[in-house]
């Protein structure tokens, strides 16, 4: 015969229970950060040439293909 589980997710400590929202928030906050660091640098000229240069390689590639 089965025997019921010991332990339920009930006995988990209270301390835990906004561990996965905290950590959602965390990331989410360093992703916006990277993501204003990368448009700010895109945005202030030495970006701007690299951008382009790396737009131009993919159109070259996709027009060469067809």
């Amino acid at each position: 015969m089965l025997q019921p589980p010991t332990s339920t997710p009930s006995t988990r400590g209270q301390s835990d229970l906004g561990q996965a929202t905290t950590e959602y928030a965390l990331v989410l906050l360093a992703a916006a950060f990277i993501g204003l660091i990368v448009v700010g640098w895109a945005t202030t000229g030495g970006g701007t040439e690299m951008i382009g240069r790396l737009f131009d390689r993919i159109m070259r590639a996709v027009i060469e293909q067809t």
